[in-house]
């Protein structure tokens, strides 16, 4: 079932997640709605808050589909290690329309359990690596804005004011 995805500006998105507790049949739903989602967006990733569920959870597929081997499901994700710093683009599904140059680190290996309650591990480097820590921010409340500084972040903020004062956002 396809979810609505919220945009900045909505309470959930600033609150960080809560862990999931237990693998049930709910969570397992909210996964397979996560996923055509994502897909529907078209997106790379998507994280619970984005839809209105505070919990510790995500979906990434740099293949936007035509791979399965891609799709990567996430619970409960921890950073085991993070280095370098790259300097790219970024967009969010959560902020449409707009985009920002972001530092992220270069490389990281994530560790979380699977959608069957299996701990596992994902490395990443370039795209990989940006997309997990994009992912990671939305469950600790941040959106890549937040990460932005001075005129390019006051920037976006005013013309999402603007946007949200015309009844467009």
């Amino acid at each position: 079932m396809l979810r609505p995805i919220l945009r900045l500006g909505d309470s959930i998105l600033s609150e960080p997640a809560l862990a999931v507790e237990t693998i049930t049949p709910e969570i397992e739903t909210l996964i397979d709605d996560m996923i055509e989602t994502m897909y529907a967006a078209p997106g790379i990733g998507l994280a619970a808050p984005q839809v209105g569920v505070s919990l510790k959870i995500f979906v990434i597929d740099l293949s936007f589909g035509k791979d399965p081997s891609a799709l990567h499901a996430m619970i409960n994700p921890q950073f085991v290690e993070r280095e370098g710093m790259q300097l790219e683009e970024e967009g969010c599904l959560s902020i449409p329309g707009f985009t920002a140059t972001v530092a992220r680190p270069q490389r990281v290996v994530v560790e979380g359990l699977n959608r069957h309650g299996k701990i596992f591990r994902l490395e990443g480097e370039g795209l990989m690596a940006r997309a997990l820590q994009h992912e990671i921010d939305h469950l600790n409340s941040c959106l890549f804005v937040d990460r932005l500084r001075g005129i390019s972040r006051d920037l976006i903020l005013r013309k999402i004011k603007k946007l949200s004062k015309a009844g467009k956002w």
